[in-house]
């Protein structure tokens, strides 16, 4: 399966996706990777870096309604059977997922984004105003060992950004405990798509 936005997006079918995106405004220009070559995934580890530091611009995870609301959405995609959910966080000003896709990608994705930022911006009143970025990065993942790695990448990212000591502690992830099915199952929710 493949997709065309501003980037190709392959999907091979059978194969887990390491997806990542941000809030709109996250990244301005002046923060994007220095100019010439630069692979894609090095690219993606200086943007994230850049995300995990940013101090300015909008963070609006931070609040715990919010990061809440999207880290059960994400639950609830799996619940749905949308996809297998291996690991997800939820961070200040971007989410990282890895997920074995059930349904294309790429309308998971438009119908999580669209859910989970109408519901935001009705919660910060600001209704109609872009909450995310429109591009994604994805990659899907090539073998076992790339996603352990994936996997663990994603565990640590509040610990890495400097929120938490031990991932166990960042309650907006896999890793994290209010983010159990049981807890989720007991926080308003925002369904990424209908039955």
């Amino acid at each position: 399966m493949e997709s065309h936005r501003r980037l190709p997006h392959i999907y091979p079918a059978d194969k887990a996706l390491f997806i990542t995106f941000n809030l709109h405004g996250s990244v301005p220009a002046s923060g994007l990777p220095p100019p010439g070559p630069l692979p894609s995934g090095r690219a993606f580890v200086w943007i994230d870096k850049h995300l995990d530091a940013a101090k300015t611009g909008p963070r609006h995870m931070l609040r715990s309604d919010l990061a809440r609301l999207v880290a059960t959405s994400i639950r609830k995609g799996a619940e749905l059977r949308h996809y297998d959910l291996e690991a997800f966080v939820v961070m200040p000003n971007h989410v990282h997922m890895l997920i074995w896709p059930k349904i294309s990608p790429s309308r998971l994705m438009n119908s999580l984004k669209g859910s989970t930022a109408r519901a935001a911006n009705k919660v910060l009143g600001l209704t109609g105003e872009p909450f995310w970025q429109k591009e994604s990065y994805d990659h899907w993942v090539r073998n076992d060992e790339e996603l352990r790695k994936i996997h663990t990448y994603i565990d640590d990212n509040p610990v890495r950004a400097g929120l938490v000591a031990d991932a166990r502690e960042y309650p907006w992830s896999s890793a994290g405990g209010e983010t159990s099915l049981a807890a989720a199952r007991m926080s308003p929710c925002v369904t990424p798509l209908s039955g």
